[in-house]
């Protein structure tokens, strides 16, 4: 038998425990979706092709500047976590605050991505096989987004009325779980999306 401290320390609570099992029912939700695109690479009889519609010299371009914002959110949270662990409410704000911001930016520069594509270029769903399985796999990723950005949102504004005190730390840094699995999906769904898949 361990002893008490190490017990404490292999101890997880029930948040953890959940948190866990979510996003490892999320990596198989995706992984999914993620080889269904792969699979279905090359099979098109229809065009546009994601070669004609994702060109290397603009697109990606566009969706690594959206990307880096994603990414760099990941950095703000876990400043925003440490600063409530602190007790430092006005940081806690500020990164907080900062990781929506950028979690913003990534949605609406995936929202105009989308409209050059329908518009421009003509692929929706219904288009063809790249059409259905891109609005798939990048949609579901921007919904699992706008989900985190409205708990996120949630959690500021319990934060500017108070309610969110330091001793409520682990359930913010759940929280930040969920947002880096987020951040961590897309570079999967990039990689695959625009550089394999291309």
């Amino acid at each position: 038998m361990p002893p008490p401290a190490l017990s404490q320390k292999l101890k997880w609570s029930n948040g953890k425990i959940a948190v866990v099992l979510l996003i490892a029912s999320e990596i198989a939700f995706f992984g999914t979706l993620i080889a269904t695109y792969i699979f279905y690479i090359g099979r098109d009889i229809n065009p546009p092709y994601p070669q004609d519609v994702l060109e290397v010299s603009v697109a990606p371009l566009k969706v690594v500047f959206n990307s880096i914002f994603l990414l760099a959110s990941s950095i703000w949270i876990v400043l925003a976590v440490k600063a409530l662990a602190a007790g430092k409410k006005a940081a806690f704000l500020f990164w907080w605050g900062l990781t929506i911001l950028f979690g913003l930016e990534f949605l609406v520069g995936t929202g105009f991505e989308w409209y050059g594509m329908i518009v421009k270029d003509g692929v929706w769903m219904g288009t063809n096989v790249f059409g259905s399985c891109f609005y798939t796999l990048v949609g579901f990723h921007a919904f699992h987004v706008t989900m985190g950005l409205i708990i996120l949102t949630l959690i500021w504004v319990l934060a500017v009325l108070g309610k969110v005190p330091p001793r409520q730390i682990e359930k913010v840094d759940l929280i930040s779980w969920y947002w880096h699995f987020v951040d961590g999906i897309w570079i999967v769904v990039f990689t695959v999306v625009y550089i394999i898949g291309n």
